[in-house]
């Protein structure tokens, strides 16, 4: 600087003492240089914004437009004015060695804390640069940004205690050694998250949008970020459940993807019958059940086959147990499988099944079993209701019941 010595000669001039002189030169010095560099900070700032909002507004892709978003150009800004710092501090302190020694050392932090903020503003647009693309929407970008700034802070703090004890880079690193342990445990549960993580993206356990039901920890809905720490699901109660994301490879979850990527959505549901109301259909009950058009035609072919049987066997049909014989259960569970395989909701390409369960206390389960084609939980909610609807009012044409515990009510005296 070329009139670094004009305030102290002219203090000098004015009889001041040397060391006064001295201070009066620093102090006026250093505000100088503080204003020049606000100066040429908000100058660079604005030009460099300029320049790219001018790019971003030809551009056909957003890219630049998340440069501006994630603070790049401001960051980037700030490296000249950090220059001009750096070349001119030893003009502002000439006089103070020492005070020159402590500012330069924390103009030299400031870079490696600037450097850091550029690479972060960087790494975030490029994160978010990615999101917009079909084949990187579902994976877990954000957590490999969180571990490479993880090690890049711990790179930038442990050169910037270097730089601040005037200790080598390579002898700091050396010394970590004998604390090693202590940063294991300190950082277990960024270790145990960037593991998991890994195995998480390379097995592709879990994908951002995917379905998933934790119930450790209460978590049913959709997955709406990953990260090196946790995992956010927002439930379909609106509600956000935030689960570690080593827990996602040490503990069992169900995800949905397989059914959402799938031609249907299962429905596994099942009606109880009271066992008291299952018969052998006579001839009344099957030529009445002949007017249910569904399974005509199968009561009329079923009839023959049995009665062909039974005649060619010289069965006594006085006793109906006698030879083979229809019941209103079985004949209800072929009105069942037809009227899923007729159902229009019903996806006819995978399983469909009507099945008898082993009984219970509660009497005999009549598992449906079947794919709705609508995947949506509210329509398939809708076909599931729409399905059992028809079927539970159907019963009492086939001389079966529902089975339900008996309410107080039905306890009262008469």
């Amino acid at each position: 600087m070329i009139y670094k010595d004009f305030i102290y000669d002219y203090m000098l001039s004015l009889g001041t003492t040397v060391q006064v002189a001295k201070y009066v030169n620093m102090l006026t010095l250093v505000v100088i240089l503080i204003i020049i560099v606000w100066i040429v900070d908000i100058i660079i700032r604005k030009l460099i914004k300029g320049v790219f909002t001018r790019f971003a507004l030809r551009s056909k892709t957003n890219f630049d437009n998340l440069l501006i978003a994630n603070k790049v150009p401001r960051n980037v800004a700030h490296i000249i004015p950090l220059l001009i710092s750096l070349e001119f501090i030893q003009d502002v302190f000439f006089h103070f060695p020492y005070f020159e020694n402590i500012v330069e050392k924390g103009l030299k932090v400031f870079a490696i804390v600037l450097t850091l903020w550029i690479v972060r503003s960087l790494l975030h647009t490029i994160r978010d640069y990615l999101k917009t693309l079909d084949n990187f929407k579902d994976k877990p970008i954000a957590s490999y940004i969180q571990v490479f700034m993880i090690f890049a802070w711990a790179a930038g703090i442990m050169s910037s205690i270097a730089i601040i004890t005037n200790i080598t880079f390579i002898k700091f690193v050396t010394g970590l050694g004998a604390i090693s342990a202590v940063i294991i445990l300190v950082f277990k549960d960024t270790i145990l998250g960037f593991v998991a993580s890994i195995q998480v993206s390379i097995n592709d356990t879990v994908r951002i949008g995917d379905w998933i039901t934790f119930e450790k920890y209460g978590a049913d809905g959709s997955v709406t970020d990953i990260t090196l720490a946790t995992v956010k699901v927002q439930n379909f109660d609106k509600t956000i459940t935030t689960i570690p994301t080593y827990a996602l490879t040490s503990d069992s979850f169900k995800n949905w993807r397989g059914m959402s990527s799938s031609e249907g959505r299962r429905i596994k549901r099942s009606i109880y019958i009271k066992q008291d109301g299952i018969k052998y259909l006579n001839n009344n009950d099957i030529e009445s059940l002949k007017q249910i058009q569904l399974i005509s035609h199968y009561i009329t072919n079923r009839q023959t086959e049995i009665e062909s049987h039974n005649n060619s066997n010289n069965v006594n049909k006085s006793v109906l147990l006698n030879g083979r014989n229809l019941t209103n259960i079985g004949v209800f569970r072929k009105y069942v499988d037809t009227y899923l395989n007729q159902h229009s909701a019903i996806n006819k390409d995978m399983m469909i099944m009507a099945r008898q369960l082993a009984p219970t206390t509660q009497g005999i389960p009549l598992e449906i079993y079947a794919f709705s084609s609508d995947k949506r939980w509210e329509n398939y909610e809708y076909i599931i209701s729409d399905i059992f609807d028809h079927l539970i009012a159907a019963l009492p044409y086939f001389d079966l019941q529902v089975f339900e515990l008996p309410s107080s009510g039905k306890f009262k005296p008469e």
